[in-house]
């Protein structure tokens, strides 16, 4: 399983990059479980990797195909290697796929991917529920899908669906053909887990940080969730910590 670490700035970009990191994601955390950088942050970042590992862009919740087609274009120009996408607000599966096509097509001409992005508590969101988020991916042409949580002070990806549920995400994605990441205030021993049921992805910041998703991006926690991920290292689950 490989692993992507959320980073804010180029700094955090380089910390993330020397723990191990597979894939560095442009996302500014306080604006929400999908809030995009800047422009001229992401270039930053994209430099400060300079094509040691691909670089995903956050683009927080698409509302209008034009404006999701503007953004999305404007990030895959730069390099990214793809754009996630969520649906808050949003019950309506054609409206999503809709959402989701005008994206892939935004993005198609930079070699750029859309991943869609269904929250695990999408009821307090109003989002589309991660059973349908499948299909409308598909009908949409995103190349894969990100089962996340929008409320980061809420519970996490773990309290909210039980191993059987995601289990069951992981066989509806790759039955599609879809690549699935799994996010969501992942401790270690919950990158265990997702990483045991089959996930491709899995997603951090918190866990990656020194002291909270506020905090900045630890080399040595990147290192340790990465040997994880891989399953190089052992992680009591009672406890919580690797060993």
């Amino acid at each position: 399983m490989r692993l992507l670490v959320s980073a804010r700035n180029a700094a955090e970009a380089a910390a993330a990059l020397a723990g191990g990191a597979d894939i560095v994601d442009a996302k500014e955390p306080s604006a929400g479980a999908l809030g995009a950088v800047t422009i001229d942050v992401l270039r930053e970042m994209l430099s400060t990797v300079d094509a040691a590992c691909p670089v995903s862009a956050a683009l927080d919740d698409a509302k209008d195909a034009r404006a999701l087609e503007r953004l999305v274009r404007a990030r895959a120009v730069e390099g990214v290697a793809f754009v996630k996408v969520g649906f808050a607000g949003i019950t309506d599966a054609a409206r999503v796929s809709d959402l989701i096509a005008s994206a892939v097509g935004a993005a198609r001409a930079h070699a750029c991917a859309v991943v869609a992005v269904g929250y695990a508590d999408a009821g307090r969101v109003g989002g589309i529920a991660c059973d349908a988020l499948f299909d409308a991916a598909t009908r949409g042409g995103a190349t894969g899908v990100l089962i996340d949580t929008a409320d980061k002070a809420g519970p996490g990806l773990l309290q909210l669906s039980p191993p059987t549920a995601l289990g069951r995400y992981v066989s509806a994605a790759h039955d599609r053909g879809l690549t699935i990441a799994m996010a969501g205030k992942l401790s270690s021993a919950d990158l265990a887990v997702v990483r045991d049921i089959g996930a491709d992805i899995a997603g951090v910041r918190g866990a990656a940080c020194r002291a909270g998703r506020a905090s900045a991006i630890s080399e040595a926690r990147v290192r340790v969730l990465a040997q994880i991920a891989r399953g190089e290292q052992a992680v009591d689950l009672v406890s919580g910590h690797a060993r």
